[in-house]
């Protein structure tokens, strides 16, 4: 499993702010680092909620010197334009973070959807078994939680694989363990969060 840090400015203390990459964002991830090679200076980044997108975009725009639009699809279309044909004329790359591409995310204006048409467009899927395990375990490190990794698979086996139940399992958890007044976690407390919480995808067995 690899990484990318976000080269940020943060404040004192701050943890490290990072993009897990597995075998379901390694293509975007590859497809995005090529900026340099692309027909025109626009990417579009699109794949669940929560899946890092959005961070993604903001490190690559740190990194290349270009800009990123978040919710791109739900921006101005003018400034949208302006903002594809500026990222042309100064040869630094735009980076739009969307819910869909073209036709699925419906433009009005035809010269931007022309524009948008012509954009690589960079897709991050579900995660995969390995990507959630490690997403999954990084959450709770950065909740400051105790875990052990058979309690981190246990749990990972039982939720829905996606980005956001993962997101909300460790939130669960960090709840839970607050509430508590101990940050170190069991399986028999981790089953009992979550099915309050209606997480698990299924009745966990008492292994």
């Amino acid at each position: 499993m690899s990484q990318l840090s976000l080269p940020l400015a943060r404040y004192p203390g701050a943890r490290e702010d990072r993009f897990l990459i597995g075998e379901s964002n390694a293509d975007a991830v590859r497809m995005l680092e090529r900026w340099a090679t692309w027909p025109v200076m626009a990417g579009i980044i699109t794949g669940p909620r929560k899946s890092g997108r959005s961070t993604l975009a903001r490190t690559m725009a740190t990194r290349s010197g270009g800009t990123m639009i978040d919710d791109a699809d739900r921006q101005d279309e003018t400034a949208l334009f302006h903002a594809w044909n500026t990222a042309q004329a100064e040869h630094k790359p735009l980076f739009l973070v969307a819910d869909h591409v073209p036709p699925a995310w419906s433009v009005r204006l035809p010269d931007l959807r022309s524009r948008l048409g012509a954009s690589v467009v960079a897709r991050i899927g579900a995660p995969d078994d390995a990507l959630a395990h490690d997403i999954f375990a990084l959450l709770l490190e950065r909740h400051e939680l105790v875990a052990t990794p058979d309690l981190v698979a246990w749990v990972i086996r039982r939720i829905e694989r996606t980005h956001l139940a993962i997101l909300r399992a460790a939130e669960a958890l960090e709840e839970d363990a607050s509430r508590r007044g101990n940050r170190r976690l069991s399986i028999p407390t981790a089953r009992a969060t979550l099915t309050q919480a209606a997480l698990l995808r299924e009745a966990a067995d008492p292994s």
